[in-house]
């Protein structure tokens, strides 16, 4: 944890997503609205990651990026920024440049367009942590890009340097092999769930320290996390099945950009549903009426439980 900012790393911490103007250029003040937003839900942080379209932004992009996350959220709780780089050495500068503007933690995927082999995956995760004195969440990212990371990989970086290695697992199947993990580091390693909240309940009983969903439904997800910490199985299971269906029907990194971007206009947020292309996802009417069903249907589970949500949040100020 960054000294400069007394938050714990847990809890419900959203992947923001990227705003544009109709020029595709950066939008900083719907970026800023959106962050405000997403702790105003009762989120724990932020996250800039994959669905933050970082494989799409310059050098200098990803950069200014990470610097408005850092400003805009740092006060307000954890600022994580991903890092992951196809060389040690971009990874190196994002990752110090990430720790200079006040940063909590870096997150990294390995580099995908490289077929590596394990000790050169495990020389660009120790040249990161080299580089920082924060955390270093790994992110086995196969289920968008490049290949499963070994179990055995990343227990070896956890064990070497200790709780500073976090871990983000996406890898499938999600619950067996995050209890895998958990085994390997002897129960020790701070690990987050990273399915967009579909396996969110089944990860939260393996023990998990947070979730890091997309932005766009972050109060149905701070709603859950809370009813799974006060062991409310009736509104955590209410809650899971719309949820399931919605983001199990994203079987693309594209397909949560366009679903995100479109929920997050729906709720105001957003101006545009702008994704940088090519893309390889394009949300069709019937698709579209599916989601705005079961969107509809997790508002209406969230206006029902309101009374108890709202002593929850007021017993945990």
């Amino acid at each position: 944890m960054n000294g400069a900012h007394p938050y714990p790393i847990v809890g419900v911490l959203p992947v923001f997503q990227t705003p544009y103007h109709e020029d595709e250029t950066i939008d900083f003040e719907t970026l800023e609205k959106e962050i405000h937003w997403l702790f105003d839900q009762g989120a724990d942080g932020i996250v800039m990651a994959m669905v933050s379209e970082t494989l799409r932004l310059s050098s200098d992009e990803r950069r200014a990026l990470a610097e408005a996350a850092c400003a805009i959220g740092g006060p307000h709780g954890t600022t994580i920024i991903s890092v992951g780089a196809e060389s040690s050495r971009v990874a190196e500068d994002l990752a110090r440049h990430a720790e200079a503007a006040g940063a909590d933690a870096v997150m990294a995927i390995p580099p995908f367009a490289t077929n590596a082999d394990e000790s050169e995956l495990k020389r660009y995760y120790e040249r990161i942590l080299g580089a920082v004195s924060i955390p270093v969440v790994v992110q086995d990212a196969s289920g968008y890009v490049g290949r499963t990371m070994s179990i055995a990989l990343q227990a070896n970086l956890f064990n070497t340097y200790g709780p500073r290695v976090m871990f983000k697992p996406e890898a499938h199947p999600i619950g067996p092999r995050l209890s895998e993990l958990h085994r390997a580091t002897g129960h020790r390693a701070s690990i987050f769930e990273g399915s967009g909240g579909a396996a969110l309940a089944e990860s939260y009983a393996r023990g998990i320290a947070g979730a890091m969903p997309g932005a766009d439904l972050v109060d149905v997800i701070v709603v859950l996390w809370r009813a799974l910490e006060a062991g409310d199985t009736s509104m955590a299971n209410r809650l899971s099945a719309p949820l399931s269906a919605l983001v199990g029907r994203l079987t693309s990194l594209d397909a949560f950009l366009a679903v995100e971007k479109y929920l997050l206009v729906k709720r105001g947020v957003f101006k545009n549903t702008i994704v940088r292309g090519p893309v390889g996802y394009h949300l069709d009417a019937t698709m579209r009426s599916e989601v705005d069903r079961l969107f509809d249907e997790l508002q209406a589970i969230l206006l029902d439980a309101a009374p108890t949500n709202q002593q929850s949040a007021s017993r945990k100020t």
